[in-house]
């Protein structure tokens, strides 16, 4: 894992980075929770996506938004860090011009500046979502998704509630050409707690999935009957054991 610091339009941006050891590798990057709550890069959620990644052989980078830890700027409700996030793909993209696939993935708050970044960026192949905010922010630009993915919500989060998660995600599912995954870890609260390896491996599973696909983006497997949405994804995990330290979050 390498510091590293790049210029946004707000100034400087903090972030880290693992250099995936195959030039082609794919590259992913991590959008944080809201700056205004405690959000940062170092968040154990964003780390246990940030290891999945980096444990699969990607290139893989999470930053701190303006106004957190050592990035400049001040919080912008959205709009400055949907920017961040443009400039932080960049950034990685031009460090990696041989990798062969892009992903975008990103906890509550940084689930719905991902998905924001995924209408704007065709490069982007597949999304990973944790606890998309859908109670409180407006998915509806999302028509039409323009690719596949994966959602992941606690059924006992507290703060973004489940029943409107699930109604994203049947409503995406609607959409033609694209399957979106959807994951309930039935025992899961807002942060995960005592289910981070159940997050790892849900998400494990998907990425392993798609990236043996020649097309991620597009007609990954038949959409689901909407009846299957209810149901929790990875019952029988391919990824059974891993040895990161995902129960907290690495040092700055």
């Amino acid at each position: 894992m390498t510091e590293v610091l790049f210029n946004g339009h707000a100034g400087r941006i903090e972030g880290r980075y693992h250099q995936g050891s195959n030039p082609g590798a794919p590259v992913a990057l991590i959008l944080h929770p809201h700056p205004q709550y405690g959000g940062t890069m170092s968040n154990k959620v964003v780390y246990t996506l940030y290891s999945c990644f980096r444990d699969l052989g990607f290139s893989v980078l999470r930053f701190n938004f303006r106004g957190v830890g050592r990035s400049q700027g001040q919080f912008e409700d959205g709009v400055g860090e949907l920017s961040d996030a443009t400039v932080a793909l960049d950034w990685l993209q031009s460090v990696n011009p041989e990798a062969r696939q892009c992903w975008i993935a990103g906890y509550t708050f940084g689930a719905w500046i991902g998905l924001q970044l995924l209408m704007r960026r065709p490069d982007i192949n597949n999304f990973i979502a944790v606890s998309p905010p859908a109670n409180e922010k407006d998915f509806s630009f999302l028509a039409p998704c323009p690719t596949s993915g994966l959602i992941v919500q606690g059924g006992k989060d507290e703060i973004v509630t489940p029943q409107t998660v699930t109604s994203l995600a049947r409503k995406l599912n609607t959409q033609r050409h694209i399957s979106v995954d959807y994951a309930m870890v039935e025992d899961a609260d807002h942060m995960y707690n005592g289910h981070l390896v159940d997050l790892y491996k849900i998400t494990g599973n998907y990425i392993i999935e798609a990236v043996k696909q020649k097309k991620p983006s597009k007609k990954r497997r038949g959409r689901r009957r909407k009846e299957e949405i209810e149901n929790s994804a990875n019952e029988t995990p391919l990824i059974t054991d891993q040895n990161t330290d995902i129960d907290g979050a690495d040092e700055l």
